[in-house]
């Protein structure tokens, strides 16, 4: 279940991650997932260092998704970056 909830977190952090973003991302759904993952797993991180009581609060925990999306932001900017100029099979 564990794994589901990942890929399921992953997918919604990395669609408003691309959400947020300016102009296209050319990357698949799977990837999505992965920068997803990859931002919610920092953002949750840099939620512990920065805002240790956060997760004593009820209910959402609004700055820890914020900086996961902002996280995944940084991932997918990157992802994009290094794999501009590259051909992509069926484009």
């Amino acid at each position: 279940m564990e794994i589901i909830s990942t890929i399921v977190v992953g997918l919604i952090v990395g669609l408003l991650a691309r959400l947020f973003m300016r102009g296209s991302q050319p990357i698949g759904i799977v990837w999505t997932i992965i920068l997803g993952i990859i931002g919610a797993f920092i953002g949750s991180f840099l939620t512990g260092l920065l805002f240790p009581n956060a997760v004593a609060t009820g209910g959402i925990d609004w700055i820890r998704w914020i900086l996961m999306v902002i996280a995944a932001m940084v991932c997918v900017s990157i992802y994009v970056g290094a794999t501009r100029g590259r051909s992509q099979v069926g484009r």
